[in-house]
């Protein structure tokens, strides 16, 4: 339903991982649209998670575990 991207060298597939259950918060976001796109995202809801730049594919697919704040 979503499509988050990040580059490796920020955030990659392997820290996403790292991160385990508990996840992370997601922020750097500086385009309005995309963050427009953040806050509508709902507990639950899947996402595929995208690296941009280098490699240039989806690498796994996260789970969207907490509501913009």
């Amino acid at each position: 339903h979503w499509l988050v991207k990040s580059e490796p060298d920020v955030w990659s597939w392997d820290r996403q991982v790292a991160a385990g259950p508990e996840g992370t918060f997601w922020d750097g976001v500086r385009n309005h649209s995309a963050k427009l796109n953040l806050m509508a995202m709902r507990r639950g809801d899947m996402a595929f998670f995208y690296h941009s730049n280098e490699g240039k594919e989806i690498v796994g697919i996260v789970e969207v575990i907490r509501e913009a704040y």
